[in-house]
């Protein structure tokens, strides 16, 4: 089969029936994994008449990530292309995920907001500055924007890694784990877009679980990566 849209969504009745229409004007299928929203996030998603996974309570956005990803390598997709619920990457720049993994040779493409940060809070730009400078160190890739969740993925990729995370470092594992494997990650510029939404990332308690989690790769037996 050919390229599959994974919508990780909490809380984003606001802008998921937008998101959802767009993606399906481009003529390619949608998994939303809906991770316990108490708002009206399911059922705009039902009715938009697209594929959801529901949890019944929040579970992090890396146990929706795994769902998907086993869904989508399940129903035997070529491709997966991962995008944020809540309004801050543009479906439109879809197409050019697609048209890239057709001009390169990569197993991984992840959009780059880091070339026009006007309008990314001060501390988001400087989180994602070190934390792509380490992971691009780790990787031996150059990763401008390793924070960004919206990438496009092979599902090659994904049957040959066992994740070990479920919050916010999946996107980190992902990127190490599949440099280890010798896969090749290629970066396209996106737009950056912030408005008035509030992060569901914990700067505290996100930041110890991704230092827990990359001493743990770091030290863990290679053949286990």
């Amino acid at each position: 089969m050919g390229i599959r849209v994974l919508i990780p969504a909490y809380n984003e009745s606001r802008t998921i029936g937008e998101i959802l229409d767009q993606v399906k004007s481009l003529g390619l299928s949608a998994l939303v994994i809906d991770d316990g929203s108490v708002d009206n996030t399911f059922n705009i998603a039902i009715d938009k008449k697209v594929e959801v996974l529901r949890h019944l309570k929040n579970m992090g956005k890396g146990a929706s990530l795994r769902e998907g990803f086993q869904d989508t390598i399940k129903k035997n997709f070529e491709a997966v292309i991962v995008m944020d619920g809540d309004g801050q990457h543009d479906p439109s720049e879809i197409t050019k995920f697609i048209n890239e993994s057709k001009q390169q040779d990569a197993d991984i493409i992840v959009g780059n907001r880091m070339h026009d940060t006007k309008t990314m809070p001060f501390k988001r730009k400087l989180t994602n500055k070190f934390m792509s400078y380490l992971i691009s160190k780790i990787t031996k890739q150059n990763i401008p924007d390793t924070q960004c969740g919206y990438r496009l993925i092979k599902t090659k990729v994904l049957k040959n890694i066992k994740f070990s995370t479920s919050n916010y470092e999946i996107e980190s594992e992902l990127l190490i784990r599949a440099a280890r494997k010798g896969c090749h990650i290629h970066s396209i510029p996106i737009k950056t877009i912030y408005k008035d939404e509030k992060s569901q990332i914990n700067p505290v308690v996100d930041t110890i679980r991704f230092f827990s989690f990359l001493f743990k790769i770091l030290t863990e037996k290679k053949e286990n990566v």
